[in-house]
Order: C-alpha cells, then structure tokens, then sequence
C-alpha cells in the first residue's frame, strides 16, 4: 500500500554551518535554510507511481513552469509540466540504499528539483526535500548455519539460560526478526525450554534447561529453532539446533559490566587499542581459564576490529572511517576452558569520533535548462544580470567545527554565489552561480570561473573546482556580400551544372549565427536556368545558355544565417552570355539563279547573293568563295557580288553551275573526333573516267601509308573509313596512297598528288566532318589508274575537362609548304568517246575580302546590282551578329582552295547561271531593292 502525504516534517541541521562569500567585486551573506519537504513511500513500487505534487505543494499554477529533476536518479522522475514525482523503472530497495544500513534509524531518498518560470524567463530556483523510503517485508530472516550448536553441561541447575545465535533479517522494525520458536521431540522438550528477551529492540534467544542432564544417559538432543518475522504474512525460516551434554563445570564467566562504551578516532592506525572487557570465573584451572571471542556481530565489525582472547583488549583491525559508519554495536563472549566449558556476554559499543580528514567538496552541475558538458557551460550574452549559470553544491562530510565551511568565488570575474533552495540536507549546501555585470562576447568569449572551499579545520582543508562559462553569441549582424554586385562573362552553349561564378558573404557572428545558406531569389524562369550551391555559394547553370536568345541575365542572390531569428544579405549577379561560334552561316536561298548576257566583258556582275551569320564578332564575320573555282566567276566578299571571269559565248556553253561557300570567322575549324566510331567516314574520294561502258567503272585501293591499319575505302564509291577506335598510339600524321584504276586489264595510269589536311582530332560530340575532293582526271589510253596521296592528321589530345566545344585552339592555317599539292595533269572530262579541251588553269584570286553578316550598304548593293539584270539580283536582310559559324558549299564541287571548318554541318549552296543573248538597247537592268 502506497502512502502520500502533503509536507508534513521539517528539520535543522545543526551540526554543520555553512557561511560562503565571494572573492573579488561582490560580497553576499548568505542566510541559513530551515526547511524542506518530506514525503513517504514504500519500497519496492511499481513504475510510475506517484510519490507526490510540487506544483501542488508549492502552489504554482498547472502551466507556464518547468521542473527538472537535478538530484534523485535513477529512482526518481519529475513531470516536466505538472512537477509531480514519480517512481521509475528502477524499483527502490531499501536495503541496498547506502544510508539505510543501519537498523532503527528512518531511510531517507534526497531529491532536486529546478523550477524555471517560462512566463517571466526568471532564473530557476531549488526545492531540495527527502522521501522517506518505509520498509516492507521483502527479506526472510536466516541462521549464520543451518546447524547451530549449543554445549551444556550435565550438572547444569534447572532455570538455566544459554544464549542461541541470532538469525538476521535485512528488514526493518516489525519485519526483523520478531520471534523464536523451538520444536522437538517429547524427550528433548522435557528438558529444554526457549526463552526470548528483547535487549535494545533486538530479540535474543536463549535456550533454558528445564530438567536433569546426565551425560551418561544421552550425550546430544537435536531440536529445530525457527526465526519469524513480524510482517503480514510473516516470513520464517529455520536451523537445526544440537545441544551437547559435556561434563561438570560449576560456574559461568561473569562480565564486571552488563555494557561498556567506548570511543574511537577515525583513522586510528591498526593495533590501536579501544577499549578492554573483562569477565571473572570462581572456578579453578581450566574451569576458571577464560576466553574472549566477538559474539553474534555483523559487517563490517569482524572487518575493522579484533579483540585478545586472553585479556579482551578490543584492538583497531581495519580502516575506520566515520563518514562511512560512525558506530559499531556487538557482543563479546567469555567462556572458560573447562571440559564443558560455559560462557556468558556483554554488550559493546563503540562510537567514531570525527577528524578533520575530508576537505570540502566543491560539485559544479547544470541547472534548469542550462546543462553542462565537460566542465563547460553558455550563456548568451543578451541574458540579463542575474542570470543562473550553474548550481554549486558545497559539502564537507566531516562534523562540527571541521565542517564549517567557508567558500568564494576568486579572481575578478562577473560571477556571485546566491543561496539555491530553502533547507540543507546532510551536510550539503547549494549555490546558484550568476552574473553580475552585462556579458559582451565581442569583449570577452569565456571566463574560467574559479570555486574555492575552505573549512574550519586544525590544520584547515581547502579544495578548488572550476567552471568554464563562454559566452554565445547572438545574431546581431547581417551577412554581407563583397562586393555587392557580381558581374561576369559566361560563355554560352555550356554544359548542365558547369560553374558560372561563385558569391561569397561573411557574417561578423560565429557558429551557427555565421553559417550561411545561399539562395536565388528571381522568378522561377530564371531559378530555372541557375542554381546556386547553399552552403558554397557556387552559381552555376543549370542548362545551356543561348546568347542568341538572351544576352544578359540578372538576378539577386541572398545569403542567410542560421541564427534565430534568421538575417540575411542581398547582392545582385550580371551574367554576361559571351558568343560561341554555333550557328552556320545561311544563304537567304536555298539556290540561285542568275540570267547574264553573252560577250559580257570579265568582271561583269552577275548577281548578288546575302548570307546571315546569328553570332557575333569574329563569328560572325563571314568570307565567300566559288567552288570549284574554274576561273570563271569570282565574289566579292564585301558585297556578295558575284562577276564573271571571262565574257560568256552562249553557243559554246548556255549555263553554268557552280557553288558558294560561306566560311565564318568562328574559331576552331572542322576536325575528326578522337573518339570517332568505328566505320565514321573519314574522307570521300571521288574520280571520274570520260570513257564509257566498263572503262568508266573506277576501283578504289589503298595503296599504301595505312601501317596501323586505321583506314578502309570502299573499293566502288572512295568513301574512306575508320577501322578501329583511335588511341593514344595514333596521334601524328597519316599519309595515305590512294590508286584508283577502271576494271580493264591493260593498266596505263598518271598519279596526281594531293593532300587533305583531315585532323583526328578534338570534340567527341560533334561528328566527322565529311570532304568531298572531285578530282579530275584524263584518259591517256585505254585503261588509267590514278594514284593520290591523302594526309590526315591525327591529333589525340588527352583532356582533363573540355574547355570548349572542340577542344582545342582552331584557326590555326595548315603549313603552306609541307605536303603542298603538286600540280597534276591537266584532265579533260567527257563521256561516251565525246572529246574536250584542256579547261584553262584557274585564275588565282586576290587576297579574300570579309564578308560581314549583314547585307551591303545602300551604296554598295547599287553599285553592284545597277548593271544586273532584276532577276539576278538577291539581296535578303542581314542577320544578328551574335552567332557562330561554319562551312557552306554546294554538293557539286571540287575544291583547290581549302576552307576553314568550324563543328557545325556543312550547308551547300548551288548557283546555276545561264547565258542568253544581248535584248534590246532599251531592255536595260534594273536593281532589285529589298
């Protein structure tokens, strides 16, 4: 049965003093506790019972308060909202709590409790009480054996008594041992009897004799003595108990005291003697020889004391130490020595006198919310003066005049002792530690604060313990960018994820209150387009940025600390798209046709053409060219005027085609990936037979320089291809013999030279760059066989990350000497046995003028076009100059001048221009405006 009360018992403490000051700027008196709160329980109670209600006892409202228990576990638990105090998990056994060792003296539980107002944010203050543990009756009683022996002697007087040793129970009160009872047969319980007096609280039974003993009758009765206690049910338990009939001895032993008393120093040295019993015996020789033995005594007497069996000068054996025990209560019996010898006992104690031999204990710990962890406490420095840091408790186990304890905060630090609580508990005294002045991290970030206890000793004792306090910073400061605008150049056309900048913030805080988190702040377009690393501050893209489409971005970007609350900084990013050489130029049509008059003198217009490059700068600028150049038209690249080279003469040849290739200024030119597949075409080399039927089938062959075996050509069509994965091994140049010959037997051939600066090399994401080479060639005699050396470059570059689309610096012109084409002869073309003239040998053109990506001025599209017939002029708008370019050139096309290629598809542009003859006079050409 579990039994509650209110507060019902108050107590002094008035063997222990306490008077503590600090050192240094603050003095405080601190005033003598006189009270505490005790409540009751019984061992041994289930989980969660309730013991009893601070909230309740104190009279404080159900809410705004926290309590915390500081002192009572792992037996106690406190209700954080409520205050009530419940037992836990761990059941609470009185007879394993160290200071209810000793019988007869009420078992107290200590307990803390901090009450923190959450309302007012006060400092928390103490409520220190007891919890008397009542015993219940959870241990038997048992017999130091299970066979006790008693000798008596046979001429022993009706009436007389022999003490039985005693059966213990760790129980208390009503549940010790309460009574004896002996059972036995009808012969032995006609001359034995038991008897239990009471010395002290404690039951002692005693064995009477209650008839005649003739040894020679019979030597030993058994009977069976059983030990009860006085709970409800009671417990019991029983020995065997073997009475020997010895021969005569007249007279017992006799103690001249009933008691003695005594007292001894802790820490007296081993062999130090406390006191002498002494018994005398009328008996002569061995009957009246006596012995002394330490009779029916408990731990930890036979530990710490020894007595002469001859003089019974009780001596120091062990260590003794009054704050562990301060008495030891036993008995000493004298026998004599006689055949059957008899005794008799007294009763001892023996008090512990107290010396100075403990310093005071100086015991540092959390409070309320604020705990502590390795000696180490916080404190804001917004907190106001007054605030508790800590709980001191100042103890001193020692009594009297060596327990008066003075303690002191030393050293000048902002830091005072104010009594805790409202009572002192054995020998205990608390303190709360707390500010005296404002605290300012900037100025000072941790004070270690000094305790020191010294008692009232002969010599005084003293002891020291100390306690870090550091102060936490609060978020007063915002983030701040440096500088507070980003502006930077991003090329577009970058990958997802590649990093554009980064934007760093500081914050004058520390710890959490300096740790930032970036962020965009924009629409969700352009949080679509960037992301920003939120604990780096790294920007990046998020996917490709066209400069076609937005040339400049602009966004703010905030950085925000972890403090609470959270402030934050702002700073605005300008990202500037720089150009990538991306776009192609384009024609404005897809082909051209231009009507002129024969016997047109050379350098006459025939028509003008526009092409629109979308990128910008060197990108953008744009450069024609006539392919194959025949030395029949040349364009001007600042006009895109195409004239003619020699004055037409519609009978010998009414039309002509021909291609325009447009070639930006992007940067790099076109080369083969490294990492090409097997079966990528390489090169295309096509010839052509002016005979007919079987003599016009050409073969394809490699004829030599292919050591690696890299390149394969289709024997049918010239496509040539790789074989295999490119490795290291393969960079360099790789010069290549191509025969090509008709099916005939007969073999008559001519070899014609020429190189094709093909790299293998750069950007796996874009493809080979296919070239086209028309070779022409002339038929000496029935069967020909050509033979041509094809060079290709192969550069194997190992790149760490790609820096741009093709991975390496282009625009760089091929030496013009080395592996420069010889000059082949002249071919003539024809089918079916048709006969032709030698071409006349291309007319080198001047140096190549740019060709911007926009259409002539006004001036110059008139100047060109005034003399042009309207159908032949084409003039289109011209484009942005923010692109990238590349290659333009017809399907029908061979090629003496080599273009740049840039990574973009080549797109072909095929121009047909037809003679006709010469109007009328006043069938003048007009200009065809935009």
């Amino acid at each position: 049965m579990l039994r509650i009360s209110k507060p019902t018992i108050r107590w002094r403490n008035l063997c222990h003093r306490f008077d503590c000051t600090t050192v240094g700027a603050v003095h405080n008196v601190i005033r003598r506790v006189q009270g505490g709160i005790l409540y009751h329980v019984r061992e041994e109670q289930p989980p969660s019972t309730l013991i009893g209600s601070l909230a309740g006892d104190q009279g404080l409202p159900d809410t705004g308060h926290l309590y915390k228990l500081e002192v009572g576990a792992p037996y106690l638990r406190v209700d954080g909202k409520t205050g009530e105090i419940f037992t836990t998990e761990i059941p609470i056994d009185r007879e394993t709590l160290k200071d209810c060792r000793i019988k007869g003296k009420p078992c107290f539980l200590e307990f803390e409790v901090s009450i923190t107002d959450l309302i007012q944010n006060q400092s928390p203050r103490l409520i220190e009480g007891r919890i008397e543990v009542q015993d219940i009756n959870d241990n038997t009683p048992q017999f130091a054996s299970p066979v006790l022996t008693l000798s008596v002697q046979e001429n022993t007087h009706m009436g007389a008594t022999f003490s039985i040793p005693l059966a213990t129970d760790k129980d208390t009160e009503r549940n010790g041992v309460a009574d004896y009872v002996l059972t036995a047969g009808p012969e032995a319980l006609a001359l034995f009897d038991l008897q239990v007096t009471d010395d002290r609280g404690e039951k002692l039974p005693q064995l009477i004799v209650m008839g005649n003993l003739d040894r020679e009758l019979k030597d030993s009765y058994d009977l069976n003595i059983k030990a009860m206690d006085g709970g409800s049910p009671s417990r019991h338990s029983s020995a065997l108990l073997r009475v020997i009939i010895t021969d005569a001895n007249d007279n017992a032993p006799k103690f001249e005291k009933s008691s003695y008393e005594a007292e001894v120093s802790e820490n007296s040295p081993v062999g130090h003697s406390v006191l002498q019993v002494k018994a005398n015996d009328s008996d002569l020789g061995a009957n009246g020889e006596i012995e002394y033995t330490i009779h029916q005594a408990g731990d930890p007497v036979p530990k710490l004391l020894q007595i002469d069996r001859s003089t019974g000068i009780i001596y120091v054996k062990g260590p003794l130490d009054r704050e562990e025990i301060n008495s030891l209560t036993f008995h000493v019996l004298a026998r004599d020595k006689g055949p059957s010898p008899k005794s008799s006992t007294t009763y001892v104690s023996i008090e512990i006198t107290d010396q100075n031999d403990n310093a005071p204990a100086v015991e540092i710990r959390g409070i309320g919310l604020r705990t502590h962890s390795d000696g180490v406490a916080n404190i804001s420095e917004d907190m106001p003066v007054g605030t508790a840091v800590a709980l001191v408790q100042v103890s001193d186990k020692d009594e009297g005049e060596n327990a008066v304890v003075t303690c002191v905060v030393a050293g000048d630090v902002p830091f005072q002792l104010r009594p805790a609580g409202d009572s002192s508990i054995d020998n205990k005294k608390k303190y709360f530690l707390q500010t005296t002045t404002p605290l300012d991290y900037e100025r000072v970030r941790d004070y270690r604060v000094e305790i020191v206890a010294v008692d009232s000793g002969n010599p005084a004792l003293s002891s020291t313990n100390s306690l870090k306090v550091q102060v936490t910073d609060m978020n007063d400061n915002s983030p701040i960018f440096s500088p507070p605008l980003f502006e930077v150049e991003f090329a577009e056309e970058n990958q997802p994820g590649e990093k554009v900048l980064d934007v760093i913030a500081v914050d004058a805080d520390s710890g959490t209150n300096a740790e930032l988190v970036y962020s965009i702040v924009a629409d969700s377009s352009m949080r679509g387009l960037f992301e920003i690393d939120p604990s780096s501050g790294e920007v990046r893209a998020r996917s490709p940025l066209d400069r076609e489409h937005k040339e400049r971005y602009e966004f703010r970007v905030t950085a925000a600390d972890k403090g609470v609350p959270s402030h934050r900084g702002t700073a605005m990013v300008v990202i500037k798209v720089l150009d990538r050489n991306d776009n192609d130029p384009k024609f404005m049509l897809s082909s051209y046709s231009f009507s002129v008059l024969e016997n047109m003198p050379p350098l006459s217009p025939v028509g003008m053409v526009t092409v629109l490059d979308m990128d910008k700068g060197e990108n953008a600028k744009v450069q024609l060219s006539v392919e194959p150049d025949v030395g029949k038209f040349v364009v001007q690249n600042g006009t895109g005027t195409i004239l003619s080279s020699i004055s037409f003469d519609r009978e010998k040849e009414s039309s002509y085609t021909f291609r325009l290739q447009a070639v930006d200024g992007g940067d790099p030119p076109r080369r083969l990936s490294p990492l090409a597949a097997p079966d990528s075409i390489v090169e295309v080399v096509e010839a052509e037979d002016m005979d007919s039927g079987a003599n016009a089938e050409l073969v394809y062959s490699i004829a030599g320089g292919n050591p690696h075996e890299l390149f394969y050509i289709s024997p049918s069509d010239g496509e040539i291809k790789l074989t295999k994965e490119l490795t290291r091994k393969h960079g360099g140049l790789h010069r290549l013999v191509v025969k090509v010959s008709d099916r005939v037997e007969a073999l008559v051939g001519h070899s014609l030279y020429t190189p094709l600066d093909t790299d293998i090399a750069g950007d796996p994401d874009y493809g080979l760059a296919t070239q086209r080479s028309n070779i022409l060639y002339g038929s000496l005699a029935g069967v020909a066989g050509v033979v041509m050396v094809i060079i290709v470059v192969v550069f194997i570059r190992h790149r760490l990350q790609r820096e741009t689309k093709s991975g390496y610096q282009a625009g760089k012109k091929e030496t013009k000497d080395l592996y420069a084409p010889k000059q082949g002869p002249k071919s003539i073309k024809g089918k079916k046995g048709r006969k032709g003239k030698p071409p006349k040998a291309p007319k080198p053109l001047g140096e190549e003028e740019e060709l911007q990506a926009q259409s002539p001025s006004a001036s110059q599209k008139h100047q060109a076009v005034q003399d042009l017939p309207a159908t032949n002029t084409f003039v289109g708008t011209g484009g942005d100059d923010n692109s990238t370019g590349s290659d333009q050139y017809s399907d029908y096309s061979y090629k003496t001048n080599q273009p740049k290629y840039s990574t973009k598809s080549c797109e072909l542009q095929e121009l047909s221009v037809s003679g006709y003859h010469s109007p009328r006079p006043s069938a003048r050409p007009a200009a065809v405006g935009q």
